[in-house]
Protein backbone atom coordinates (compact mmCIF):
# COMPACT_ATOMS: atom_id res chain seq x y z
CA UNK A 1 0.00 0.00 0.00
CA UNK A 2 1.37 3.68 -0.39
CA UNK A 3 2.51 5.70 1.98
CA UNK A 4 0.44 8.41 1.64
CA UNK A 5 -2.26 8.36 -0.76
CA UNK A 6 -5.67 9.28 -0.50
CA UNK A 7 -8.28 9.29 -3.27
CA UNK A 8 -9.01 13.24 -3.28
CA UNK A 9 -9.56 16.04 -6.00
CA UNK A 10 -6.09 17.85 -6.14
CA UNK A 11 -5.33 20.88 -7.54
CA UNK A 12 -2.13 21.17 -9.49
CA UNK A 13 0.13 18.63 -11.32
CA UNK A 14 2.75 18.55 -8.22
CA UNK A 15 0.18 17.71 -6.26
CA UNK A 16 -0.98 14.75 -8.08
CA UNK A 17 2.49 13.34 -8.73
CA UNK A 18 2.94 13.31 -4.55
CA UNK A 19 -0.02 11.01 -4.79
CA UNK A 20 1.16 8.63 -7.64
CA UNK A 21 5.29 8.37 -5.81
CA UNK A 22 3.83 7.37 -2.82
CA UNK A 23 2.91 4.15 -4.54
CA UNK A 24 5.70 2.02 -4.86
CA UNK A 25 5.00 0.19 -8.43
CA UNK A 26 8.39 -1.84 -8.88
CA UNK A 27 7.48 -3.55 -11.94
CA UNK A 28 8.07 -7.18 -9.76
CA UNK A 29 5.36 -5.61 -7.42
CA UNK A 30 2.38 -4.74 -9.61
CA UNK A 31 0.32 -1.57 -10.08
CA UNK A 32 -3.21 -2.29 -8.74
CA UNK A 33 -3.89 0.02 -5.72
CA UNK A 34 -2.19 2.85 -8.57
CA UNK A 35 -4.81 1.85 -10.94
CA UNK A 36 -6.89 1.87 -8.76
CA UNK A 37 -6.61 5.19 -7.16
CA UNK A 38 -6.40 6.93 -11.17
CA UNK A 39 -9.78 5.11 -11.81
CA UNK A 40 -11.12 6.91 -9.04
CA UNK A 41 -9.73 9.95 -10.20
CA UNK A 42 -10.65 10.03 -13.66
CA UNK A 43 -14.48 8.87 -12.52
CA UNK A 44 -14.42 11.94 -10.10
CA UNK A 45 -13.52 14.08 -13.19
CA UNK A 46 -16.01 12.62 -15.36
CA UNK A 47 -14.04 10.21 -17.09
CA UNK A 48 -15.08 6.19 -18.84
CA UNK A 49 -13.00 3.60 -17.62
CA UNK A 50 -11.71 0.83 -18.97
CA UNK A 51 -9.70 -1.52 -16.75
CA UNK A 52 -8.01 -4.61 -18.21
CA UNK A 53 -6.37 -7.15 -15.84
CA UNK A 54 -2.83 -8.42 -16.59
CA UNK A 55 -1.56 -11.84 -17.36
CA UNK A 56 -0.46 -11.93 -13.35
CA UNK A 57 -2.27 -10.75 -10.53
CA UNK A 58 -2.25 -7.29 -9.19
CA UNK A 59 -0.90 -5.86 -12.97
CA UNK A 60 -3.21 -3.69 -14.55
CA UNK A 61 -4.06 -1.34 -17.91
CA UNK A 62 -6.55 1.27 -18.00
CA UNK A 63 -8.07 3.26 -20.73
CA UNK A 64 -9.62 6.50 -19.83
CA UNK A 65 -12.02 8.49 -21.91
CA UNK A 66 -13.61 11.75 -21.57
CA UNK A 67 -15.97 13.61 -24.17
CA UNK A 68 -17.78 11.86 -27.27
CA UNK A 69 -17.96 8.21 -27.16
CA UNK A 70 -16.60 7.98 -30.77
CA UNK A 71 -14.39 10.38 -33.03
CA UNK A 72 -10.45 9.79 -33.71
CA UNK A 73 -9.49 11.55 -30.59
CA UNK A 74 -6.20 11.75 -29.17
CA UNK A 75 -3.96 9.18 -27.28
CA UNK A 76 -1.92 10.49 -24.07
CA UNK A 77 -0.27 7.20 -23.09
CA UNK A 78 2.08 6.22 -19.88
CA UNK A 79 3.13 3.79 -18.07
CA UNK A 80 3.03 2.99 -14.53
CA UNK A 81 5.35 0.82 -13.03
CA UNK A 82 8.99 2.20 -11.76
CA UNK A 83 12.66 0.73 -11.90
CA UNK A 84 13.65 -0.74 -8.07
CA UNK A 85 15.69 1.41 -5.72
CA UNK A 86 16.93 -1.35 -3.82
CA UNK A 87 20.73 -0.50 -3.25
CA UNK A 88 20.86 3.03 -4.81
CA UNK A 89 21.81 6.03 -2.20
CA UNK A 90 19.16 8.35 -1.93
CA UNK A 91 18.89 11.52 -0.11
CA UNK A 92 15.26 11.32 0.04
CA UNK A 93 12.77 8.86 0.45
CA UNK A 94 12.17 7.89 -2.58
CA UNK A 95 8.36 7.41 -2.51
CA UNK A 96 7.71 10.86 -0.86
CA UNK A 97 7.98 13.77 -3.30
CA UNK A 98 10.66 16.19 -2.10
CA UNK A 99 10.30 19.57 -3.20
CA UNK A 100 14.04 21.57 -3.20
CA UNK A 101 15.10 24.26 -5.17
CA UNK A 102 11.93 23.84 -7.64
CA UNK A 103 12.91 19.93 -8.23
CA UNK A 104 10.85 17.27 -7.06
CA UNK A 105 12.54 14.40 -6.23
CA UNK A 106 10.93 10.62 -5.99
CA UNK A 107 11.47 7.45 -7.83
CA UNK A 108 9.64 7.63 -11.37
CA UNK A 109 9.21 11.73 -11.16
CA UNK A 110 10.80 11.51 -14.34
CA UNK A 111 10.51 8.18 -15.64
CA UNK A 112 7.19 8.65 -15.87
CA UNK A 113 4.95 9.33 -13.35
CA UNK A 114 4.95 13.16 -14.00
CA UNK A 115 3.38 12.82 -17.20
CA UNK A 116 0.65 10.74 -15.56
CA UNK A 117 0.31 13.39 -13.26
CA UNK A 118 -0.10 16.24 -15.82
CA UNK A 119 -2.25 13.81 -18.01
CA UNK A 120 -4.80 13.19 -14.95
CA UNK A 121 -4.68 16.87 -14.22
CA UNK A 122 -5.27 17.98 -17.60
CA UNK A 123 -8.31 15.62 -17.97
CA UNK A 124 -9.43 16.93 -14.79
CA UNK A 125 -9.37 21.11 -15.74
CA UNK A 126 -10.83 20.40 -19.18
CA UNK A 127 -14.91 20.99 -20.00
CA UNK A 128 -15.61 17.97 -21.43
CA UNK A 129 -18.86 18.93 -23.02
CA UNK A 130 -17.26 21.15 -25.17
CA UNK A 131 -14.94 18.24 -26.47
CA UNK A 132 -15.90 17.40 -30.02
CA UNK A 133 -14.17 14.70 -30.23
CA UNK A 134 -12.50 12.20 -27.40
CA UNK A 135 -9.34 12.47 -24.74
CA UNK A 136 -7.83 9.19 -24.02
CA UNK A 137 -5.80 8.22 -21.42
CA UNK A 138 -4.09 4.68 -21.87
CA UNK A 139 -1.68 3.62 -18.72
CA UNK A 140 0.08 0.29 -18.57
CA UNK A 141 2.05 -1.88 -16.69
CA UNK A 142 5.73 -3.68 -16.87
CA UNK A 143 7.11 -1.60 -19.76
CA UNK A 144 10.10 -1.33 -17.86
CA UNK A 145 10.81 -5.22 -18.12
CA UNK A 146 10.39 -4.87 -21.89
CA UNK A 147 6.87 -3.33 -23.11
CA UNK A 148 5.24 -5.85 -21.46
CA UNK A 149 1.98 -4.80 -20.03
CA UNK A 150 1.10 -2.85 -23.30
CA UNK A 151 0.85 -5.74 -25.65
CA UNK A 152 -2.28 -6.99 -23.93
CA UNK A 153 -4.24 -3.28 -24.14
CA UNK A 154 -2.91 -2.83 -27.56
CA UNK A 155 -4.51 -6.35 -28.51
CA UNK A 156 -7.52 -5.79 -26.94
CA UNK A 157 -8.15 -2.21 -28.53
CA UNK A 158 -7.47 -3.72 -31.93
CA UNK A 159 -9.91 -5.88 -31.42
CA UNK A 160 -12.81 -3.39 -30.82
CA UNK A 161 -11.19 -1.08 -34.01
CA UNK A 162 -10.26 1.44 -31.75
CA UNK A 163 -9.69 5.18 -33.74
CA UNK A 164 -7.37 7.54 -32.93
CA UNK A 165 -6.18 10.78 -34.57
CA UNK A 166 -2.31 9.88 -32.92
CA UNK A 167 -0.98 9.35 -29.51
CA UNK A 168 1.64 10.86 -27.49
CA UNK A 169 3.93 8.54 -25.62
CA UNK A 170 4.97 11.09 -22.57
CA UNK A 171 8.27 9.72 -21.65
CA UNK A 172 10.60 12.31 -20.64
CA UNK A 173 12.32 14.40 -23.53
CA UNK A 174 12.77 17.69 -21.93
CA UNK A 175 9.28 18.64 -23.33
CA UNK A 176 10.84 18.42 -27.03
CA UNK A 177 9.17 16.22 -29.86
CA UNK A 178 11.01 12.97 -30.61
CA UNK A 179 9.53 11.07 -33.65
CA UNK A 180 12.11 8.36 -33.34
CA UNK A 181 13.75 5.38 -31.39
CA UNK A 182 15.62 2.20 -32.14
CA UNK A 183 14.18 -1.22 -31.47
CA UNK A 184 14.94 -3.63 -29.41
CA UNK A 185 15.57 -7.63 -28.61
CA UNK A 186 17.13 -8.93 -25.45
CA UNK A 187 18.37 -12.58 -25.99
CA UNK A 188 19.77 -14.90 -23.75
CA UNK A 189 23.08 -17.32 -24.39
CA UNK A 190 23.41 -20.89 -22.97
CA UNK A 191 27.17 -22.25 -23.12
CA UNK A 192 26.96 -26.06 -22.31
CA UNK A 193 30.38 -27.51 -21.08
CA UNK A 194 31.63 -30.81 -19.90
CA UNK A 195 33.02 -30.51 -15.74
CA UNK A 196 36.35 -32.08 -15.33
CA UNK A 197 38.54 -31.24 -12.49
CA UNK A 198 40.62 -28.38 -12.95
CA UNK A 199 44.08 -30.02 -12.89
CA UNK A 200 42.67 -32.48 -15.85
CA UNK A 201 41.06 -29.51 -18.17
CA UNK A 202 41.47 -31.47 -21.45
CA UNK A 203 38.73 -34.13 -19.91
CA UNK A 204 36.25 -31.60 -20.02
CA UNK A 205 34.78 -28.47 -21.97
CA UNK A 206 35.30 -25.08 -19.95
CA UNK A 207 31.71 -23.68 -20.44
CA UNK A 208 33.19 -20.20 -19.26
CA UNK A 209 34.96 -20.53 -22.42
CA UNK A 210 32.62 -21.48 -24.57
CA UNK A 211 30.86 -17.72 -23.35
CA UNK A 212 34.19 -15.64 -23.82
CA UNK A 213 34.03 -16.49 -27.30
CA UNK A 214 30.49 -15.40 -27.64
CA UNK A 215 31.68 -12.43 -25.94
CA UNK A 216 33.93 -11.88 -28.82
CA UNK A 217 31.51 -12.86 -31.51
CA UNK A 218 28.83 -9.86 -30.15
CA UNK A 219 31.74 -7.14 -30.55
CA UNK A 220 32.66 -8.17 -33.81
CA UNK A 221 29.34 -8.26 -34.98
CA UNK A 222 28.92 -4.43 -33.38
CA UNK A 223 32.08 -3.34 -35.45
CA UNK A 224 31.05 -4.73 -38.44
CA UNK A 225 27.82 -2.78 -37.73
CA UNK A 226 29.33 0.13 -37.08
CA UNK A 227 31.56 0.03 -40.16
CA UNK A 228 29.30 -1.18 -42.90
CA UNK A 229 25.41 -1.36 -40.98
CA UNK A 230 22.81 1.16 -41.28
CA UNK A 231 23.34 4.36 -39.82
CA UNK A 232 21.29 7.12 -38.51
CA UNK A 233 23.22 10.21 -37.42
CA UNK A 234 20.24 11.17 -35.25
CA UNK A 235 21.40 9.12 -32.30
CA UNK A 236 24.18 9.76 -30.63
CA UNK A 237 25.07 5.71 -31.05
CA UNK A 238 24.27 6.54 -35.12
CA UNK A 239 24.30 2.01 -35.87
CA UNK A 240 23.12 -1.04 -34.19
CA UNK A 241 24.73 -1.95 -30.56
CA UNK A 242 25.22 -5.45 -29.85
CA UNK A 243 26.25 -5.59 -25.89
CA UNK A 244 26.18 -8.02 -23.36
CA UNK A 245 25.40 -7.08 -19.69
CA UNK A 246 25.26 -9.89 -17.35
CA UNK A 247 26.79 -12.84 -17.64
CA UNK A 248 27.49 -16.32 -14.86
CA UNK A 249 28.45 -19.41 -14.81
CA UNK A 250 30.82 -21.77 -12.99
CA UNK A 251 30.57 -23.48 -9.39
CA UNK A 252 33.84 -23.60 -8.12
CA UNK A 253 37.30 -22.37 -9.01
CA UNK A 254 38.82 -26.23 -9.22
CA UNK A 255 35.94 -27.45 -11.08
CA UNK A 256 35.78 -26.69 -15.41
CA UNK A 257 32.37 -25.33 -15.60
CA UNK A 258 29.70 -26.92 -17.51
CA UNK A 259 27.61 -23.92 -17.60
CA UNK A 260 27.61 -20.39 -18.63
CA UNK A 261 25.08 -18.01 -19.29
CA UNK A 262 24.93 -14.45 -20.82
CA UNK A 263 22.28 -11.85 -21.99
CA UNK A 264 22.63 -9.73 -24.47
CA UNK A 265 20.93 -7.08 -26.18
CA UNK A 266 20.48 -5.65 -29.78
CA UNK A 267 19.10 -2.03 -30.13
CA UNK A 268 18.76 -1.54 -33.86
CA UNK A 269 18.36 1.19 -36.28
CA UNK A 270 15.98 1.03 -39.04
CA UNK A 271 17.75 -0.70 -41.74
CA UNK A 272 19.03 -3.42 -39.67
CA UNK A 273 17.00 -6.59 -38.87
CA UNK A 274 17.61 -7.90 -35.30
CA UNK A 275 16.32 -11.35 -35.51
CA UNK A 276 18.92 -11.70 -38.78
CA UNK A 277 21.40 -10.62 -36.31
CA UNK A 278 20.99 -13.75 -33.94
CA UNK A 279 20.99 -15.77 -36.56
CA UNK A 280 23.86 -14.52 -37.38
CA UNK A 281 25.09 -15.24 -33.87
CA UNK A 282 23.61 -18.59 -34.18
CA UNK A 283 25.68 -19.55 -36.90
CA UNK A 284 28.73 -18.41 -34.85
CA UNK A 285 27.35 -20.34 -31.89
CA UNK A 286 27.53 -23.49 -33.79
CA UNK A 287 31.31 -22.81 -35.29
CA UNK A 288 32.63 -22.12 -31.90
CA UNK A 289 30.68 -25.54 -30.19
CA UNK A 290 31.92 -27.76 -32.73
CA UNK A 291 35.33 -26.37 -32.26
CA UNK A 292 34.73 -27.39 -28.74
CA UNK A 293 33.56 -30.78 -29.66
CA UNK A 294 32.01 -31.47 -26.43
CA UNK A 295 30.34 -28.11 -26.07
CA UNK A 296 26.66 -26.73 -27.12
CA UNK A 297 25.27 -23.43 -27.35
CA UNK A 298 21.67 -22.12 -27.70
CA UNK A 299 20.62 -18.56 -28.04
CA UNK A 300 16.70 -17.85 -27.30
CA UNK A 301 14.82 -14.25 -28.05
CA UNK A 302 13.73 -13.37 -23.94
CA UNK A 303 11.87 -10.08 -25.82
CA UNK A 304 11.56 -7.54 -28.21
CA UNK A 305 9.74 -4.53 -29.35
CA UNK A 306 10.01 -2.25 -32.70
CA UNK A 307 11.69 1.24 -32.95
CA UNK A 308 9.65 3.69 -33.56
CA UNK A 309 9.68 5.82 -37.16
CA UNK A 310 7.07 8.67 -37.03
CA UNK A 311 7.01 10.78 -40.48
CA UNK A 312 7.36 14.28 -39.93
CA UNK A 313 4.98 15.29 -42.57
CA UNK A 314 1.48 13.69 -40.77
CA UNK A 315 -0.95 15.70 -40.18
CA UNK A 316 -1.08 14.82 -36.41
CA UNK A 317 2.74 15.15 -35.69
CA UNK A 318 3.01 18.59 -37.26
CA UNK A 319 0.18 19.93 -35.12
CA UNK A 320 2.34 18.60 -32.06
CA UNK A 321 5.39 20.20 -33.43
CA UNK A 322 3.54 23.27 -33.68
CA UNK A 323 1.99 23.60 -30.33
CA UNK A 324 5.05 22.05 -28.79
CA UNK A 325 7.54 25.14 -30.53
CA UNK A 326 10.61 22.40 -30.93
CA UNK A 327 12.69 20.69 -33.82
CA UNK A 328 11.80 17.04 -33.68
CA UNK A 329 14.44 14.80 -32.90
CA UNK A 330 15.15 11.25 -32.22
CA UNK A 331 15.40 9.36 -28.93
CA UNK A 332 18.28 6.71 -27.65
CA UNK A 333 15.90 4.34 -25.53
CA UNK A 334 13.27 2.69 -26.33
CA UNK A 335 9.11 3.55 -25.81
CA UNK A 336 6.06 1.53 -26.09
CA UNK A 337 5.45 3.95 -29.43
CA UNK A 338 6.29 1.37 -31.48
CA UNK A 339 3.77 -1.03 -30.26
CA UNK A 340 1.47 1.65 -30.78
CA UNK A 341 2.19 2.26 -34.37
CA UNK A 342 2.56 -1.06 -35.44
CA UNK A 343 -0.82 -2.78 -33.49
CA UNK A 344 -3.06 0.72 -34.31
CA UNK A 345 -1.66 1.95 -37.18
CA UNK A 346 -1.39 5.42 -35.24
CA UNK A 347 1.35 8.31 -35.63
CA UNK A 348 2.99 8.57 -32.56
CA UNK A 349 5.09 11.33 -30.77
CA UNK A 350 7.14 10.85 -27.83
CA UNK A 351 7.17 13.80 -25.40
CA UNK A 352 6.93 14.18 -21.63
CA UNK A 353 8.52 16.47 -18.77
CA UNK A 354 12.11 15.47 -17.44
CA UNK A 355 14.96 13.76 -18.66
CA UNK A 356 16.05 10.09 -19.42
CA UNK A 357 19.44 11.48 -17.92
CA UNK A 358 18.29 11.97 -14.66
CA UNK A 359 16.39 7.96 -14.57
CA UNK A 360 17.27 5.09 -12.93
CA UNK A 361 19.53 7.04 -10.88
CA UNK A 362 19.47 7.64 -7.07
CA UNK A 363 17.48 11.21 -6.92
CA UNK A 364 15.48 11.45 -9.59
CA UNK A 365 13.44 14.35 -10.11
CA UNK A 366 11.53 16.25 -12.37
CA UNK A 367 11.59 20.06 -12.26
CA UNK A 368 8.51 22.62 -11.40
CA UNK A 369 8.99 24.29 -14.68
CA UNK A 370 8.82 20.92 -16.76
CA UNK A 371 5.95 20.31 -15.23
CA UNK A 372 4.61 23.69 -16.27
CA UNK A 373 5.76 23.53 -19.80
CA UNK A 374 3.73 19.90 -19.80
CA UNK A 375 0.68 21.32 -18.50
CA UNK A 376 0.75 23.78 -20.94
CA UNK A 377 1.54 21.26 -23.68
CA UNK A 378 -1.14 19.28 -22.81
CA UNK A 379 -3.98 22.05 -22.74
CA UNK A 380 -3.19 22.96 -25.74
CA UNK A 381 -3.33 19.51 -27.18
CA UNK A 382 -6.68 18.83 -25.86
CA UNK A 383 -7.95 22.69 -27.27
CA UNK A 384 -7.47 20.74 -30.55
CA UNK A 385 -10.79 18.54 -29.70
CA UNK A 386 -12.66 21.05 -29.05
CA UNK A 387 -15.96 22.45 -30.75
CA UNK A 388 -15.17 25.54 -32.78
Amino acid sequence: MPRRATIQTMISTAETLATLISFPTVSADGNEALMRWCAARITASGGRIHIMAGAKPGKLNMLASFGPETGAGIVLSGHSDVVPVAGQAWNTDPFILTAKDRRLYGRGSSDMKGFLAAALSAAARTDKTKLARPLHLAFSYDEEIGCIGVRDLLARLAKENFQAEGCVIGEPTEQKIALGHKGKLSGCVRCFGQPAHSANPALGCNAISLAAEMVCATHALQAELAESGAHDDAYPFPSTSVQVGIIKGGAALNIVPEFCEMQFEIRNVAGDEPRALVERLRGRAAEIASHHGKGRITIEITNEYPGLETDQNDAFVRKMLQISGTQPGKIGFGTEGGLFKETLHLPVVVCGPGSIDRAHKPDEYVTQDELDACDMFLDRVITGLRVG
